[in-house]
Order: C-alpha cells, then sequence, then structure tokens
C-alpha cells in the first residue's frame, strides 16, 4: 500500500518537502494543499516587482504542470479547518477530507495589525503575499507621501519600495535605530542615510497612534504618540507576523508562538512534522529553541522534513546557518545565524561604508552583521557551525580576514 503524505501550505519548506518525499519514493501519494490561489513564488523576488524593478514571470517559480509533471496533488485555494490526529484527518472548509500517514504543516504567519484606529484603511499595506505585492506596487506608483512602520527585515523592504517608487516617505521606528536589536546605532547609521539618500526620512522614538482617513475611507495621514503627523497616501506596516495555528487546536500538536519541532522537525505528535517560519525548532547550533524565517532555512526544513517522513523514522538533523541579505543599496548587507541574540558581542567600523558586529552566546559564535564587506561571512560561519569556542580570542573576529585555524587551541606538548 502506497503512503500518503498530505503537506498544509505551498512556501518553500512545503514545496520542497513535496519535492523531496517524490524523490525519495516515486510511488507515494502527496497532496499539497494551500489557500493561496497560485502556486509557489519567489518570496525575496516580490520586493523587486513591488518596487518596479521586475516583471511579474521571473516571481513565479512553479507553475500547475510542475506539479502534474512529478504526480503531486496540488489544491489552491483550500482552507484548512480541523486536523484529526487520531483518525490522521485533514478537514477543509469546502468539507473534504484527506487522510494522511505523514503530516507536514508548513502554513506560516499572517501579519500582524496595527492595533490602532483606521489600521485596516484603504492604502494601508502589508508585506507577504505575491498579492501584497501586487496592491503594493498598484498604490506606490500613484503615491507621493507614505509612511512605514516596523524597523526590521521587512519593515525595510517596505521603506525600499518608497525610494524606489519616489514617494517622500517617513520610517517611524520605535527605538533609536533600524533593527536595534541587532545594529548599534554605528552600525544602523549607515542603513539610516541609505534611506535618506533615496528620499526615506528616519524617525525614532516615534510609531504611529492612528492613522487619518478621507470620506472614501483611504489613509492620508498617520499620527505619532508624540502627537506629530505625517501625510500619507500610502502606508506599509511590517511589525511581525501571527503563526497559522487555529486549526490545529484539539489535535493535540504543540504550539508555542508557533509549533514546537524537534532537531529532526517533528512535533510531539507521531508522523507530524513541521517546517518553516512557522516552526520554534530546536537549533542544535544554539543549544535551544529558535524560529528563523529566512528562505535558505525554510527550504531546507522542507528538505528535512521530507527526507524524515519519506524514512521509516526520523534521520535527517537540520542543521543550519541562516542568512540574510538586503539588495536594495549600493553597498551589500548580510546577517547570519541568530544576530538578535547571545550574550556577549564584538563589534567594529572599518570605514564610512563598512561595519561588523558578531553575536556570542557562551563563548561560540551564534550570529551576526555585515556591512559592505561580506567575505568573513563564510569563516564566521563555519565558527558558528562548528562551534568553535573563540573565548579570549574575540578580537579575532574583527580581523578583515577570519582564519578558523587561529581560533583552535594549540596542540598538547608530548
Amino acid at each position: 500500500m502506497c503512503a500518503s503524505h498530505v503537506i498544509i501550505g505551498d512556501g518553500i519548506a512545503g514545496s520542497s518537502a513535496a519535492e523531496t518525499i517524490r524523490e525519495a519514493d516515486p510511488d507515494a501519494d502527496v497532496t499539497v494543499i494551500t489557500e493561496e490561489g497560485e502556486a509557489l513564488y519567489n518570496r525575496i523576488l516580490i520586493k523587486e516587482f513591488a518596487k518596479g524593478k521586475l516583471p511579474a514571470a521571473p516571481v513565479s517559480i512553479h507553475d500547475p504542470d510542475w506539479y502534474e509533471e512529478r504526480d503531486i496533488d496540488l489544491e489552491l485555494n483550500t482552507v484548512v479547518t480541523t486536523v484529526d490526529t487520531d483518525g490522521k484527518e485533514v478537514h477543509t472548509h469546502e468539507g473534504d477530507i484527506y487522510e494522511y500517514d505523514k503530516l507536514l504543516v508548513a502554513t506560516g504567519g499572517t501579519p500582524t495589525q496595527l492595533p490602532v484606529d483606521n489600521s485596516d484603511a484603504e492604502g494601508v499595506h502589508h508585506f507577504w503575499t505575491f498579492e501584497d505585492a501586487r496592491a503594493i506596487k498598484e498604490n506606490a506608483e500613484r503615491s507621493e507621501k507614505g509612511v512605514v512602520v516596523g524597523a526590521g527585515l521587512l519593515g525595510i523592504d517596505l521603506a525600499a519600495i518608497c525610494g524606489a517608487q519616489g514617494i517622500d516617505a517617513h520610517y517611524l521606528m520605535r527605538g533609536n535605530a533600524w533593527w536595534r536589536y541587532a545594529l548599534s546605532e554605528e552600525g544602523a547609521e549607515i542603513i539610516h542615510e541609505a534611506l535618506r539618500d533615496v528620499g526615506v526620512t528616519p524617525v525614532f522614538d516615534s510609531g504611529v497612534d492612528h492613522f487619518e482617513t478621507d470620506e472614501e475611507g483611504h489613509v492620508t495621514a498617520a499620527v505619532d504618540p508624540n502627537g506629530d503627523r505625517f501625510e500619507a497616501e500610502f502606508a506599509g506596516v511590517a511589525i511581525g507576523l501571527n503563526f497559522n495555528t487555529e486549526f490545529l487546536r484539539g489535535s493535540g500538536i504543540e504550539t508555542d508562538n508557533g509549533i514546537v519541532v524537534d532537531e529532526h522537525m517533528q512535533t510531539n505528535v507521531e508522523d507530524v512534522y513541521a517546517a518553516g517560519d512557522i516552526t520554534q525548532f530546536h537549533d542544535v547550533i544554539l543549544g535551544d529553541q529558535a524560529q528563523n524565517g529566512a528562505w535558505g532555512s525554510a527550504k531546507e526544513q522542507g528538505s528535512i522534513a521530507g527526507a524524515n517522513m519519506a524514512a521509516d523514522g526520523p534521520e535527517e538533523t537540520f542543521e543550519w546557518v541562516s542568512s540574510y541579505s538586503i539588495t536594495h543599496f549600493d553597498f551589500p548587507f548580510l546577517s547570519f545565524g541568530h544576530p538578535t541574540l547571545g550574550d556577549d558581542s564584538v563589534e567594529k567600523k572599518y570605514d564610512e561604508g563598512t561595519w561588523r558586529r558578531v553575536a556570542l552566546k557562551d563563548g561560540r559564535v551564534i550570529g551576526g552583521v555585515l556591512i559592505g564587506d561580506l567575505a568573513p561571512q563564510s569563516g564566521l560561519k563555519r565558527l558558528a557551525r562548528e562551534q568553535v569556542d573563540v573565548s579570549g580570542k574575540e578580537d579575532l573576529l574583527l580581523e578583515e580576514q577570519i582564519d578558523v585555524e587561529a581560533f583552535e587551541e594549540p596542540a598538547a606538548a608530548e
């Protein structure tokens, strides 16, 4: 009897799992269920589409034929309402039931809405799907003034879209720097200057108290908690994700701001796995539970989950040092690992456009941010991956070139 695999979610995690399962077991039944009305697309490239720098065609990765050629059943526009882990069934809003031997949940999240008046007005955008990107592009192309809220990696995409579309925008940040948990003010100032160069003005110790709208319900301004008013026909909000786990209530699957999984991407329920940014996974490098929404990390998690689903039991382990690049400016930017965590860090500014910070935990590299010069990333990632103790040699982490061997302890005398 053929094994039946059901995957909820057709992002890069779910799609990678489906492909891995099909390669491992040509006879298995594989079904992919997604709420979206289109097959897998590149979430990295949708920002370039919204900026007006890229046509829609290159954004798509898979078309329905890709699934048909691999004998993968793709169910678009399908909402899962419940999962019965005792009966091993997935129930949908239309009353359909999908039986499974192994289940993967890769449903990601939904952007968090600001809890302020008029946050659902026309012209207030969240940025997560290709559909979002289309609406953002359309609104941005006809807007002259805008605001952006959310001083993180998605927020800066919205700010860059404003810059590329010629919008005179204000970037409202709660703290004193962009991504202040990963960058010091010195490092963040490189980003601030780059934003100003494209017509986006950072506003610190700010935020949104409420939005103003016109008679048609379209946003006209944002008012911050200090009472300052910023005119805006376009507003971009990126303050986090609410993870899509509501349909798992009563399933017995452990959730904690996402789905809790081990290093094999397996949940606490037998034969149920999860992958992608929805997971609270056991990071063997960090030695703790962690969450990471980077594209490469989600793809690897999907592959690991798929391999373990196709096997008799968990065999593959997720060991990954993720990275995230920003390509909006004239200089390169890369973060890796967990730059917002740790108990210590070292940093250095080399010139006006080059800066580095390395985050540490228990004397080991767990993440960092590189601006301007990305060459050290391979050495730093290797130190993190191999969990090398760098205690007492932290200054070497700031050398222009990383010599991994320099961190090895000298051989003991015979």
